[in-house]
């Protein structure tokens, strides 16, 4: 936590955590390692599950800094993308779920095996867990390097804390962060909503966010 204690004593209210600003901590390390050293992996197919607001969007943007690929949200494929990947090495997919057109699916993952092409994969399960009809996808699932982001540690906590304060340019004591680090419910999603609940009874009450106002926001 020390480095987390310097970077808070720095901190105003221009800064911000630009796109490739991904920290890394004990839940995303061996995701992390993993999507930077994919290109000499001898394996086609990568899938990175973890929960909303985990950090997989940002993860692949940093892959597609590094590498040229096209990215497509899973509810957007067509056979229009199928054809144009054929000018790029890498492909992404993005927050598949069961509910993705699985034939489109299927012959994305042809296309990418018989091209000699890199298929990524996110969703917020695993997807040898999701439940396809087609039981040639259901098996070539199976074929996937399968890695997940696990629930945030304190050091991720505090971190994320932290840019969500920054990104509504709020500046509050390091004791009420670490008050909320002890006490908020570890999810990814559960933080964001803890800041913009903490910042709209702050707007409201006219005062600045202090331990009555947190304790409310906790339901204490």
């Amino acid at each position: 936590m020390s480095n987390l204690n310097q970077l808070i004593l720095s901190f105003d209210h221009e800064q911000n955590f630009k796109n490739l600003d991904f920290y890394v901590s004990k839940s995303n390390a061996h995701v992390f390692n993993l999507i930077n050293s994919w290109q000499m992996v001898n394996e086609k197919f990568l899938n990175i599950s973890g929960e909303k607001f985990c950090g997989k969007s940002h993860l692949i943007n940093i892959f597609l800094e590094k590498n040229k690929g096209l990215k497509i949200n899973s509810d957007e494929l067509n056979n229009h993308y199928l054809k144009k990947i054929k000018f790029y090495k890498n492909i992404v997919l993005e927050d598949i779920t069961s509910n993705i057109n699985e034939q489109l699916f299927y012959s994305l993952i042809n296309i990418v095996e018989a091209e000699n092409k890199s298929l990524i994969v996110t969703s917020d399960v695993s997807i040898v867990d999701m439940d396809f009809k087609l039981p040639d996808l259901k098996s070539r699932s199976k074929n996937f390097t399968l890695t997940s982001i696990e629930g945030p540690d304190d050091d991720l906590i505090f971190a994320l804390v932290l840019k969500n304060l920054s990104d509504r340019q709020i500046s509050i004591d390091k004791k009420l962060i670490d008050y909320i680090i002890k006490r908020i419910d570890r999810s990814y999603s559960n933080i964001s909503d803890f800041i913009y609940t903490i910042d709209q009874l702050s707007l409201k009450k006219k005062k600045s966010i202090d331990f009555k106002i947190i304790k409310e926001a906790l339901g204490d």
